[in-house]
């Protein structure tokens, strides 16, 4: 299994390019703060690479900015290319399956951010439909 979950805060802005048969690409450098502090009692940060495809590349482009707060989920990619000094240069970077905006801005105001899905409804909920109802399950008819 292949799968990582970050939240950190950009280290860059953003940079978004297009393939030769014209997918988006961004990739974003994204600082994460280690839990626990060094000997001089600071905490130190991991700067990670990532990469967002299609239209998702686009909303990170459009939407996310150096020092912007973002969860990423994704998989570990590592590959490898000859550098123009003829050395052999290794990467490893989070090709990114999600990435969720916790507080970035349009404009970079503050308190525009937290984009989230609309509510269900505006109507407030009965107190039935808050709370399903759950049924009592035989253990002698699970599956397992």
């Amino acid at each position: 299994m292949n799968k990582v979950v970050l939240i950190g805060n950009l280290a860059r802005d953003p940079e978004l390019q297009t393939t030769n048969s014209g997918v988006s690409v961004c990739r974003f450098t994204l600082a994460v703060t280690r839990r626990f502090s060094n000997a001089d009692g600071e905490r130190e940060a991991d700067f990670i690479n990532i990469t967002v495809w299609r239209n998702q590349a686009e909303n990170c482009h459009k939407y996310l900015k150096k020092g912007s707060k973002c969860a990423v989920t994704g998989r570990i990619q590592t590959s490898s290319y000859d550098a123009p000094d003829g050395s052999k240069r290794y990467t490893t970077d989070v090709v990114a399956d999600e990435v969720e905006f916790i507080n970035s801005s349009r404009n970079g105001g503050e308190g525009e951010g937290n984009y989230s899905a609309p509510a269900e409804s505006a109507k407030p909920a009965t107190k039935a439909k808050q709370t399903a109802e759950l049924e009592e399950i035989d253990d002698e008819s699970l599956p397992f």
